[in-house]
């Protein structure tokens, strides 16, 4: 497996993975009426523009380099996005990913916390890396999730 930072040219293949992902585990437990909005924000377009405007990305790729996972840094402190193909689950891909990206964090930016707004679905991974809650489940206008936090 290959761990590299993201460029423009991957916008597409980024979109594309985490919009699928996002359908089969995130969209369940959210509002219909949201599910457009959530997936508008994983455009190829809106993730070209999340890599222009200061977002940091990390791709996994297999041997073959096709993509397997991603993982996304807004500011450097949240995690806006980590997702691994389905058939690549349980080999601790999104383990290395997060630790990759969290220590480019630290280097780049002095980053000593971290916040990510977990999938109901993704808790469980989130507190392997050590996160907490910040409080229950929530719901903002039919976007369900849970606030986590990681402070280093």
């Amino acid at each position: 497996m290959l761990v590299r930072q993201a460029t423009i040219e991957d916008s597409v293949a980024i979109s594309e993975l985490i919009s699928r992902l996002t359908e089969k585990y995130v969209l369940p437990s959210c509002e219909s009426k949201v599910h457009h909005i959530l997936l508008n924000s994983m455009s190829s377009k809106q993730v070209s523009n999340n890599l222009q405007n200061g977002y940091y990305y990390l791709l996994a790729e297999n041997a073959n380099k096709q993509l397997i996972g991603v993982a996304g840094l807004k500011d450097y402190s949240h995690l806006y996005h980590l997702f691994v193909c389905d058939n690549h689950q349980g080999r601790g891909i999104a383990k290395t990913l997060w630790q990759t990206i969290k220590c480019d964090a630290e280097r780049i930016n002095n980053t000593k916390q971290f916040t990510v707004n977990s999938a109901i679905t993704a808790e469980s991974v989130y507190l392997s890396f050590g996160f907490k809650r910040l409080s229950g489940i929530r719901n903002r206008d039919g976007m369900v999730d849970i606030p986590m936090t990681l402070t280093l």
